[in-house]
């Protein structure tokens, strides 16, 4: 099968790797010349620009996009649609917000170009793992890009699925990078509760690989734990500054839209905010209200 790629992060990079693993023929453009003369290492056919990877495929084409969310994938989307011809298809599998996919995929519709979006997850792990792949679109063209989809994922009948119309694949994927923010942030309470008590002098690199085996809350995110305490039992070179990629936020607006209660998705994206911050004006404040009515003792600089 012929595939084209479009953005070499990581990401696109090892994706690009388990098709050629799997003997696909993929073309790629990235604008780092390094980053293309890589994957010429690996096998992938490098070339200069959008126009010449269309024109390296023959028809009916399929491009892959994996790029950031928002402007760039937006633009990108166009320009390949501009190369392209009625039949080709656009598959992005980056973070997209599902609303996009569905406005994009309405306009490509009237040149008779189709569009898939793309939940993709595995990280850095996805070459060696494969990849959870969230389909949204239409049938007919899931169905015929299988063998990609395959390839990509952890079995030709296990870690991906075609789970409905378009938007619908980045719609379950937001709401799973939503969870897996609940998820991260129990972890991160537990563990912090326990490197809090002193007096017993717990190590939690021990507890991490204790409970990775027979425990209810093993997973593979206390794996990551694991080898993290194992690398810096201390985290001593690690800030508490902790970034968000859009999609919990996605997540907790969806929630609101939907008069659905999700308290521990909303409150783990807070709590990321709050690591942001070097000092806490409400916090302070908290502080201050505390000793004007109780007389409680406050810190001060």
């Amino acid at each position: 099968m012929e595939l084209g790629l479009i953005g070499l992060g990581k990401m696109g990079g090892n994706m690009t790797r388990r098709w050629i693993q799997g003997g696909h023929r993929v073309v790629v453009t990235d604008l780092q010349a390094d980053v293309l003369e890589e994957m010429k290492g690996v096998g992938a056919e490098p070339v200069k620009d959008v126009a010449s990877l269309v024109q390296s495929l023959s028809a009916p084409r399929a491009v892959w996009l994996m790029l950031p969310s928002g402007d760039v994938t937006e633009k990108m989307v166009h320009t390949v649609a501009a190369a392209m011809s009625p039949g080709d298809v656009i598959i992005d599998g980056g973070n997209t917000f599902y609303k996009d996919d569905v406005r994009r995929a309405g306009i490509l519709k009237e040149k008779g170009i189709h569009y898939i979006d793309q939940g993709t997850s595995g990280g850095v792990w996805g070459l060696t793992e494969g990849y959870s792949l969230m389909i949204g679109g239409d049938k007919e063209i899931v169905d015929r890009l299988r063998p990609a989809f395959e390839t990509l994922a952890p079995g030709a009948e296990k870690g991906w699925g075609h789970v409905g119309p378009v938007g619908s694949g980045h719609f379950v994927k937001m709401v799973h990078n939503g969870i897996e923010y609940g998820m991260m942030q129990a972890y991160a309470e537990g563990f912090e509760i326990m490197n809090a008590k002193k007096e017993f002098g717990l190590d939690l690199h021990q507890v991490s690989e204790i409970w990775q085996h027979g425990s209810v809350v093993r997973s593979w995110l206390l794996d990551l734990i694991a080898n993290a305490l194992g690398d810096d039992p201390e985290l001593s070179n690690i800030e508490g500054y902790v970034t968000d990629s859009g999609e919990g936020r996605w997540t907790v607006a969806e929630a609101i839209d939907l008069d659905v209660p999700a308290p521990v998705i909303t409150e783990s994206l807070f709590a990321r905010f709050h690591s942001r911050q070097d000092t806490s004006f409400g916090a302070q404040l908290l502080s201050a209200m505390r000793n004007q009515f109780g007389g409680h003792a406050m810190k001060t600089k």
